[in-house]
């Protein structure tokens, strides 16, 4: 059955295309999702048996400034497709973000708990969980955190990016997630589109992180240690790093739901780094 995945040049979109390269995947010249109208045209176009949204706005501190484009791109367009698979009868991934919880505690966020996100991202993110929500259709949310690849703007190309002119490094210490490959994520997303098409009944909100949890430091700490570079890390705390946007401090997400339900247990996310740091050689 034939696969839609909105998104072209973003990390798990090129995971997909490894994955799955027989599937159409839109970018933004395809259909822009600052169009949503465009997005549900898209997928009357081209009749698909499946659809993945793993387009968005990401750019978290930008979105401060631009709030308004931010939830046209995050609530409005994947709404608009949502609305559009429901009407056909098609299952919808889509996904979304830790960022919809306030970030506090230490207790791994469960799906149901209560949202309250901190920051217009976040806001933007669980908007769009709730336009997904009320198309009506079979659908799956996925919550991730912490998106690492080879490609792309991310944590691990950051951190080997700056320790190749920079001895000794100060990292945030206090804030903690599950790193997560986004290799993983696209062989989640496809197994769950498969599982939906079968039983719609799986709808819902599920959590699909890296194991085990850890923070900015000690994700560092292990991609240098992999790498074999000798950086100096010194911990710091998230008020000693100000960015436009709050950070979580606790992004940890309880993913038992996602295994019981998809056969998808949390990915070794050192495992993962090992991978990517072999593709950028």
């Amino acid at each position: 059955m034939s696969l839609l995945v909105f998104g072209r040049t973003g990390q798990v979109a090129r995971a997909l295309q490894h994955l799955a390269p027989e599937a159409i995947y839109l970018g933004r010249e395809d259909a822009d999702l600052a169009d949503p109208a465009a997005c549900a045209d898209a997928i009357a176009t081209h009749q698909p048996g499946m659809v993945i949204n793993a387009a968005a706005f990401t750019a978290v501190d930008r979105a401060e400034e631009q709030e308004a484009l931010a939830t046209v791109i995050n609530r409005d367009a994947p709404g608009a497709m949502a609305q559009a698979c429901a009407a056909r009868g098609l299952p919808f991934v889509h996904i979304s973000t830790d960022y919809v919880f306030s970030g506090m505690g230490s207790t791994p966020w469960l799906p149901e708990d209560g949202t309250d996100p901190q920051n217009s991202y976040g806001r933007s993110k669980r908007a769009g969980e709730l336009a997904v929500q009320a198309a009506g259709g079979a659908h799956v949310i996925l919550r991730t955190s912490w998106v690492f690849s080879a490609t792309g703007q991310n944590f691990v190309r950051t951190m080997l990016r700056l320790s190749e002119t920079h001895p000794a490094l100060r990292v945030v210490d206090d804030q903690f997630g599950g790193p997560t490959p986004a290799a993983d994520i696209a062989k989640a997303c496809l197994n769950i589109a498969r599982a939906l098409r079968n039983n719609p009944a799986k709808s819902g909100i599920y959590h699909y992180s890296g194991a085990p949890d850890v923070s900015w430091k000690g994700f560092a700490a292990e991609i240098f240690r992999q790498r074999g570079r000798d950086v100096a890390l010194t911990g710091i705390a998230t008020a000693d790093y100000p960015t436009p946007a709050t950070r979580p401090l606790n992004s940890r997400l309880e993913c038992r739901d996602t295994r019981v339900a998809f056969g998808l247990g949390r990915p070794d996310w050192q495992a993962g780094l090992a991978r990517v740091l072999a593709e950028l050689e």
